[in-house]
């Protein structure tokens, strides 16, 4: 989620504008790229102002840009995970898939793709092969061409390996009008699938943590599936996110306070695969909070919420997908659990940075 800088600047800007506190932290830390509180301290607080960004500007995942009588989505990304292959992807499928989901979520057909390669001094040539080769196979997968790019090699210890960014470009589709503002309460959250898959499965990759768990990766391109929903519920669809870096708890953190309401899930609903609950409770970390890379939310009008439902479950993929949650009138900018035993817990945005290079 990967976190293309126009994402950013503008999670607090969709619907209702947020205020802004200034930036006081001292010094740059790890948290400030976690995509939770620390993120969003550094974004509206510093980055935003100085560069030009108002509360008032409607900037999500991309950019939208009206050329001519044609409307494209533009996004930027960047991935520093580490190790650079782990079960199921790599830095190079991460590099497309991330990138295209942030223009899908945005309700962009993604289309084209500059890559920025930067190199440390030793890398094996046989190394940039392989991620070279995975980055295009991820995109003829997602239908995406890479167009161009550039190329830059700075010194041994300074990059892990190797870093990519990436500029994309879609198309807006028509049927797709999307943003906080549309939300209201009685509106349904549904997630496409298993969540936290991706951060435990790099956690695991780098033995940082003696447990054994059949996981892989949730990396792909999730535009097939937003699509299919696009066809079966249409205007209906009122709000898509990408949840990487932060989890479900931070995206659906920041609907809460743009759209000023509450959302509230189900416990017993959500879809999290065994070894990642296991993983999180060694960890004490929650499974909300865990990035993913191949999974998006929408919220969906409740009379559209059971075809967007059968829509999902019966597209390759969606197999998994679950109706988790509801938006509700209060208490406005609150993300709440409910347990199956009748309590609640207030869930707020990532605190920290549990697990650094995930994406």
């Amino acid at each position: 989620m990967s976190s293309p800088l126009l994402q950013d600047l503008g999670r607090s800007a969709q619907g209702a504008p947020a205020a802004r506190s200034r930036f006081r932290d001292p010094r740059i830390e790890m948290a400030h790229g976690a995509g939770g509180q620390a993120s969003r301290r550094l974004i509206e607080g510093l980055v935003a102002p100085l560069v030009g960004v108002s509360a008032g500007d409607v900037i999500a995942d991309a950019a939208i840009l009206d050329v001519g009588d044609v409307s494209i989505a533009l996004t930027a990304d960047s991935f520093v995970v580490r190790p650079l292959r782990f079960p199921g992807g790599s830095i190079g499928d991460l590099a497309v898939n991330g990138t295209a989901n942030d223009l899908a979520v945005s309700g962009a057909r993604p289309l084209a793709l500059l890559v920025t390669l930067i190199l440390e001094a030793g890398l094996p040539s046989d190394v940039l092969e392989l991620e070279l080769t995975a980055l295009g196979e991820a995109a003829a997968r997602a239908g995406i061409r890479v167009v161009g790019g550039d190329t830059k090699v700075v010194e041994h210890g300074k990059a892990d390996g190797l870093y990519i960014t990436t500029a994309g470009i879609g198309r807006r589709d028509p049927r797709f009008v999307l943003g906080a503002a549309r939300v209201q309460p009685g509106d349904r959250v549904l997630v496409s699938g298993p969540m936290g898959d991706h951060g435990i499965t790099v956690l695991l990759a780098r033995g940082d943590l003696d447990l054994q768990a059949d996981l892989r990766s949730d990396t792909r391109s999730v535009w097939p599936l937003v699509d299919r929903l696009g066809d079966a519920v249409g205007d209906g669809l009122r709000w898509m996110r990408d949840p990487t870096r932060g989890g479900v708890a931070t995206s659906l953190n920041e609907l809460a306070r743009d759209a000023r309401v509450s959302v509230v899930l189900d416990e017993a609903d959500l879809p999290v695969r065994d070894e990642v609950r296991g993983a999180c409770e060694l960890l004490g970390l929650d499974p909300l909070h865990i990035a993913n890379e191949g999974q998006f939310l929408a919220i969906v009008a409740a009379d559209a919420a059971d075809r967007a439902f059968e829509a999902l479950r019966s597209w390759p993929g969606g197999e998994a997908a679950a109706i988790i949650g509801v938006v509700d009138a209060g208490p406005a900018a609150t993300l709440l659990v409910k347990s199956p035993y009748g309590s609640s817990r207030i869930v707020d945005m990532l605190v920290g940075d549990p697990l650094p290079r995930i994406c």
